[in-house]
């Protein structure tokens, strides 16, 4: 949320594996009419629950995972945003839709996690500077983590908030 305050009014926002939609929506509530929003989710159920929950919101149902094609091929964003979500193939398709001056925000579980439970599964957690390393150099980091938090509940998380910048 205090990434969003820099971003441009109507920046195009994708909520990449958006879920019931917390963040996409608690941006629209915070921030309304300020941002066009898509969120993505293969979980149709989260979806109509947050097009009703979040009218300014619009939802896009798509297997991130399993699709042949690509649902964003041809498409670039302002800001994206993956939140809880980690799905290594898709890395450098994530960053590629990040228009020039746009802003990436990411963060997930990452190694360490499976004292607190679930996640457990490394192929679902980072490494240690993982999405640092996974960033291309027309990038800018803005703001990097990786250790413990305690709330909501105890958890090794890794975010990071980086802007691509003209070339």
């Amino acid at each position: 949320m205090k990434q969003a305050e820099s971003w441009p009014k109507g920046a195009r926002i994708l909520d990449f594996a958006a879920g019931k939609g917390r963040h996409s929506c608690s941006i629209s509530i915070s921030y309304p009419y300020k941002f066009d929003i898509l969120a993505v989710d293969r979980d149709q159920a989260a979806l109509a629950l947050l097009a009703k929950t979040c009218p300014n919101v619009r939802v896009c149902h798509a297997d991130l995972e399993n699709n042949v094609e690509w649902p964003f091929a041809h498409q670039d964003f302002d800001v994206v945003l993956v939140t809880n979500y980690l799905h290594r193939p898709h890395l450098t398709k994530l960053l590629n839709l990040i228009s020039k001056d746009g802003y990436l925000v990411y963060e997930t579980f990452a190694t360490g996690n499976e004292v607190y439970g679930r996640p457990n599964n490394p192929h679902f957690l980072l490494n240690e500077g993982e999405l640092l390393k996974a960033l291309p150099n027309n990038f800018n980091v803005i703001d990097y983590f990786h250790g413990k938090i305690e709330k909501p509940k105890p958890a090794i998380i890794q975010h990071l908030a980086a802007k691509r910048h003209a070339i």
